[in-house]
């Protein structure tokens, strides 16, 4: 009972939410000739942010870390019969998937890219060891996991790694589910979209996967395996990707940068 008192208000808001958002079912938006469809879980997302906005005390009680952490502990819930439904998808078109295996091992080099394009830039910016934990692949479990070892999450690494954290859990959704279409309306096979959608995060996964198929629904079985197996792959060769590549790849661009970086400083000091 006691439970249901402290958690049974957070409960009723998500079901409540996710009633409206499945209401508002998907939304289907044309820009010229690209077609962009917008999930119910996006606008799940924007509602539970609005909501949260809304400057009325009970509102805020609703979101306190008591619960917030319920939420976090309890989501594997439901993120459990997701990844079942991944495994059950990917079974049929096993043979599909493994024709193309080796584009699927090549995909998994792209986790470098947040070093190889985001590293520089965090670091023009005036960043130092939060970019480290901010740019090691898209910060979410495995790259948490990795970085709050190292350095702990109270460290500048540990508060970069979050910060890419929470962002990707409020938006990272949203910009999938947009950017999937995107690509698709550019031209891009709807197979190498799909396997795009696997990059290590099942929510951003399901949402880029999800608008795809919703554009191609002739397509919508391979769609969803090709991105299941995907995100398999990413959760399992990811981790040895970021353990051998990123982190080296990472430490010799952060020491190099930062020395030219320092030196410049040196030559061009800031005049007050």
């Amino acid at each position: 009972m006691k439970y249901l008192k402290a958690y049974g208000p957070l409960i009723i808001l998500v079901l409540l939410i996710d009633t409206v958002s499945e209401m508002i079912s998907t939304q289907v938006f044309k820009i010229g000739k690209i077609e962009i469809s917008i999930l119910p879980l996006v606008f799940a997302v924007i509602i539970a942010i609005l909501v949260y906005l809304i400057p009325a005390k009970p509102i805020k009680k609703l979101y306190n870390d008591k619960r917030v952490k319920f939420a976090g502990k309890y989501m594997i819930l439901i993120m459990l019969p997701l990844m079942a439904r991944y495994g059950a998808n990917v079974a049929p078109k096993i043979n599909e998937i493994i024709s193309v295996g080796w584009v699927f091992l090549v995909h998994e080099l792209g986790n470098l890219g947040t070093i190889i394009f985001g590293l520089p830039v965090a670091l023009l910016l005036g960043l130092r060891e939060e970019a480290i934990g901010s740019t090691l692949g898209l910060g979410r479990e495995g790259e948490l996991a990795y970085i709050s070892e190292k350095y702990t999450l109270n460290s500048p690494e540990g508060r970069g790694v979050l910060g890419i954290y929470l962002i990707g859990t409020i938006f990272g959704s949203i910009i999938f589910s947009i950017l999937a279409p995107l690509l698709l309306g550019m031209g891009f096979n709807y197979k190498a979209v799909a396997m795009s959608a696997g990059v290590g995060s099942s929510s951003m996964m399901t949402a880029a996967s999800s608008s795809l198929a919703a554009l191609v629904p002739k397509h919508s079985d391979t769609i969803l395996s090709f991105a299941a197996a995907s995100q398999l792959l990413t959760s399992f060769i990811g981790t040895y990707i970021m353990y051998f590549l990123a982190v080296p790849l990472q430490r010799f661009m952060y020491t190099h940068i930062t020395s030219l970086l320092d030196k410049k400083k040196e030559v061009y000091p800031d005049h007050d």
